[in-house]
């Protein structure tokens, strides 16, 4: 797991070594060390000239003002916010504007548009879920990152919660000398420098996901109120770049999985709360043992993987995950109720779309192949969660996702297979077992023996 989600993300990709290009991940450590810098101001202390032009230098990698940088986290700090929002948006567009972001023309709008309006006819005969909107957007890279950004800082915020408040105890428990800032004060520019860190990290993340992600909901999380379909047809396009199959095919097959999973968040608002509370749920657990924490930092010194001189080593240490406190086994649940229920929605959207265009898409169980492939080495929530928390959303759970929900409907009938989601859900034992599953949730005819 990387260390609170602070590691540099890896989609696969090695950028070229230009500073100027913002794919070279800031060095986060580094990142800390200039933030830190600013504290140390307060008490007085100075660092290194030398040592503030390196940590300028990491910040030109991704094109970022340091001074910029530094008002707009003393603003949020001022304001009041938990989460700096901005921060990530200003970073996810630096990212999007490195990788391009083609306009949305014309016939772009035509065509999608037609895909969408097709999906959702289709989709009607293969959900009971209704579309309660007649919206559909169709978006480019920097319109995605806008327009979901509200949705990211619901989703992530609890995290930055939990860890600027472990963060913060450890501080709140120290004596710190008669010359220091009041203790709440110290503590206030701590939670704010921590939801800056989380920021930063989901900036990164978001540019890279606009790159690759062909609609809103690709990433199995609910990110608009309310739901609706939005399409990005440059990475649609992207997508499709030689796999044989004809372009209209590729659009309507990836309107319908962002149609299905559109109408499953706006018609189940409570699995909206339950996806962002597990992501809670993992936040307040969050526990640092400081006394552990020092102990591997003496053995890693001890055993050279540390050099105290050499400040990129404990760069290097931190991005290995080296001082990554264990996780309890609330915060174990908590990631395994998430995995399970990004599967299920994957496993979902794809029973409803093989449903919807099984007679109609001759390509289907090529397209069907194809995003199978490619997110079994780096799907959007694989590429999310894994930098966040560390967690490896397994390609096999979705596979078994999508087994389970045919297999329910097979046994039962499509409404069956839909009312699920207004009850239990399946745990990753279950997914196995649609049958065993069902006579779990089963009512018995006859109640007079239970007590």
């Amino acid at each position: 797991m990387s260390p609170f989600g602070f590691g540099p993300s890896d989609d696969g990709e090695k950028p070229e070594e230009n500073p100027e290009n913002p794919e070279n991940n800031p060095d986060l450590a580094a990142l800390f060390a200039l933030l830190q810098s600013q504290l140390n101001s307060q008490f007085g202390e100075q660092l290194p000239d030398d040592f503030s032009k390196n940590i300028q230098e990491q910040f030109s990698k991704l094109g970022i003002n340091p001074v910029e940088f530094l008002q707009s986290l003393g603003k949020a700090g001022q304001a009041g916010d938990t989460f700096p929002i901005d921060i990530s948006r200003d970073l996810a567009r630096k990212y999007v504007s490195a990788h391009g972001s083609a306009l949305i023309g014309t016939t772009d709008v035509a065509v999608f548009r037609e895909a969408m309006e097709i999906a959702d006819l289709w989709l009607n005969d293969a959900t009971v879920f209704p579309a309660n909107s007649s919206e559909r957007k169709i978006l480019s890279r920097a319109d995605w990152v806008d327009t979901t950004m509200p949705g990211w800082k619901l989703t992530v915020e609890p995290l930055a919660a939990g860890l600027a408040k472990a963060m913060t105890a450890i501080v709140e428990s120290q004596e710190l000398p008669e010359n220091a800032l009041p203790i709440t004060q110290v503590a206030g520019m701590l939670r704010t420098f921590i939801a800056t860190m989380i920021a930063t990290q989901l900036g990164q993340v978001i540019g890279g996901l606009a790159a690759n992600v062909t609609g809103v909901h690709d990433v199995g999380l609910p990110l608009l109120e309310p739901a609706h379909p939005a399409l990005i047809p440059e990475n649609v396009t992207k997508w499709s770049a030689d796999i044989g199959v004809v372009d209209s095919e590729v659009r309507i097959f990836h309107a319908l999985r962002e149609g299905a999973v559109a109408r499953l968040f706006d018609n189940n608002p409570w699995l909206v709360d339950y996806m962002r509370t597990s992501i809670a749920d993992y936040g307040k657990g969050i526990r640092i043992d400081v006394e552990a924490m020092q102990r591997q930092a003496e053995e890693a010194i001890d055993s050279g993987a540390i050099d105290p001189n050499n400040p990129e080593t404990f760069s290097i240490a931190l991005n290995e995950g080296l001082f990554t406190p264990e996780e309890s086994p609330e915060q174990v649940a908590a990631l395994t109720k998430l995995e399970t229920a990004l599967a299920l929605i994957d496993g979902w959207a794809d029973d409803v779309t093989t449903l919807a265009a099984a007679d109609r898409l001759p390509s289907l169980n090529a397209l069907r192949e194809t995003l199978r492939r490619r997110r079994a080495t780096s799907s959007p929530a694989q590429q999310l969660f894994s930098s966040l928390f560390g967690l490896e959303v397994s390609p096999r759970m979705s596979r078994e996702a999508s087994a389970f929900w045919r297999e329910i409907r097979e046994l039962r009938d499509l409404d069956t297979r839909d009312r699920i989601w207004s009850g239990i859900l399946p745990t990753h034992e279950e997914l196995t077992s649609p049958e065993t599953y069902l006579k779990s949730i089963e009512v018995p005819d006859d109640l007079s023996g239970l007590t």
